[in-house]
């Protein structure tokens, strides 16, 4: 049956009103970014304040071996993968159907040569420094993609996988946090306790004062203050070490993770605020041709 000329008039009217609006945040979003990224300084990782801080550095691995990217088995440092299969949608129409995906979530080393810091990649909106896409007819690809899966599209399965490679020049905008790695004085003591108890002659002779055999409420807590005594001046002598941290801003501002400078980013952001602006006038236009000609419809 086909649909009245003024049905589809108004159907395209609510088509291109939500698309005009969703160009239209989109393109309020990329120019928000880039003046965070002009307007936040870039700073080195030694001698930056806490708070939302901008660096630039290169990604090392903070396992003593580099993971491996899941389909392509090459060294990384941050990985996404996305397993989809031909099939239609609920429109009978012809589309990828997504079968498998995961991301990363292993935090990695950003080193200015100054300093490091640890990145942690979730909830980061991240540009790859290398991505593949190739077919195969297998629900797992067999093996890194070659030629043939690279540029000729005939396979049931669709295989794209993303990376930050090892030693990638990165831009990293977000939170930075720096913590100390004492640890918990309650738990420390505790670990002193389980020692002693291990060996019950030299506990009881050093803690039982009435020499009854046991220990009693009074003389535990005695035991108990020597022990929280002793895991103070254990960390007293340890030397601090401490942990900075670049992640996801609590109060909603960009956490970005790009493999380019400043000024690349920023060029990279206006580029995108230019598609959607584009894209959003694009709706309008085709809204506007056909209010004045449905019959184009």
């Amino acid at each position: 049956m086909e649909i009245p000329i003024t049905l589809r008039a108004a159907l395209l009217a609510v088509g291109c009103c939500a698309g005009s609006l969703w160009a239209l945040r989109r393109f309020l979003a990329s120019v928000r970014s880039v003046r965070l990224i002009v307007d936040t300084p870039l700073v080195r990782i030694r001698s930056a304040a806490q708070g939302y801080a901008k660096l630039y550095g290169r990604a090392r691995s903070a396992a003593p071996a580099p993971t491996k990217s899941p389909l392509t088995f090459k060294p990384c440092v941050w990985w996404s993968y996305e397993i989809s299969r031909r099939g239609r949608n609920r429109s009978l129409l012809a589309t990828w159907l997504a079968d498998d995906s995961a991301t990363s979530i292993e935090p990695f080393i950003l080193d200015d040569g100054d300093g490091t810091c640890m990145v942690g990649p979730v909830c980061a909106m991240i540009v790859p420094t290398a991505t593949n896409v190739w077919y195969g007819n297998t629900p797992w690809p067999e093996g890194p993609p070659g030629l043939f899966q690279t540029f000729f599209n005939d396979g049931v399965y669709r295989y794209t996988e993303r990376r930050i490679d090892l030693d990638a020049a990165l831009t990293v905008l977000g939170d930075l946090r720096s913590g100390s790695a004492l640890g918990n004085a309650e738990a420390d003591a505790g670990a002193v306790l389980r020692e002693w108890k291990r060996d019950q002659p030299a506990l009881l002779a050093r803690f039982d004062a009435d020499h009854d055999g046991r220990i009693s409420a009074a003389e535990w807590d005695a035991a108990r203050q020597a022990a929280t005594a002793e895991a103070q001046a254990t960390v007293a002598s340890t030397p601090i070490q401490r942990t900075t941290v670049i992640q996801q801003p609590a109060n909603g501002e960009d956490f970005i993770i790009a493999p380019m400078d400043s000024e690349q980013l920023v060029r990279l952001e206006q580029r995108r605020a230019l598609g959607f602006f584009s894209a959003g006038l694009g709706f309008i236009v085709l809204w506007a041709v056909a209010s004045k000609w449905p019959w184009l419809l």
